[in-house]
């Protein structure tokens, strides 16, 4: 077999139905947004759940149609452009709706108020006193008494505000 050797129509040619393929990148885009949204809010730090998921699984899509796991590039190029549709369609969706931008881009969550902790909502998040110790500390705040609020944010950072009214000299929340 020669360099120029090649199965036009393998190469060209759609192998799997192109509507089974948006399917199944519709699914999976879908299933790892619920999962990254409910269960691992804190692991996603500074970048958002939707960023997240469209550089995975752009690049794993991408990799498939580039490695020849697909057998024709129309296959990749349609679960590409079905990972950017949703990712898009979601975005678009928040924005317009204000219960889709709560799923999409979840509220802050108070972990503490007036030098309390709220140990409900730390549990809901699984956040440990010594976690949140840690991340005030940072912020050098010397103890809890010294937070008027602490939240954790959509995209799972901490932010801090302490009761002096100190910030992070912007005039802003301290955020980890």
């Amino acid at each position: 077999m020669s360099v120029f050797d090649v199965e036009w129509g393998r190469t060209f040619l759609p192998d799997t139905p192109l509507l089974e393929i948006f399917l199944r990148g519709t699914v999976v885009y879908l299933v790892l947004f619920g999962l990254l949204r409910i269960v691992l809010r804190r692991e996603s730090g500074a970048v958002g759940i939707t960023d997240l998921l469209v550089v995975v699984l752009l690049a794993d899509a991408a990799q498939n149609a580039m490695a020849d796991d697909y057998t024709s590039i129309p296959d990749g190029v349609l679960l590409v452009a079905t990972i950017a549709f949703w990712s898009h369609a979601l975005n678009w969706l928040g924005f317009r709706y204000a219960f889709i931008q709560q799923l999409v881009h979840p509220a802050p969550l108070k972990l503490v108020e007036d030098g309390r902790l709220l140990r409900r909502n730390m549990r809901r998040e699984l956040v440990t006193e010594d976690e949140l110790l840690s991340q005030v500390r940072l912020q050098g705040i010397k103890s809890i008494s010294q937070v008027e609020e602490a939240y954790i944010e959509g995209d799972g950072r901490i932010s801090v505000v302490a009761r002096d009214g100190k910030s992070n000299g912007n005039g802003d929340r301290l955020t980890v």
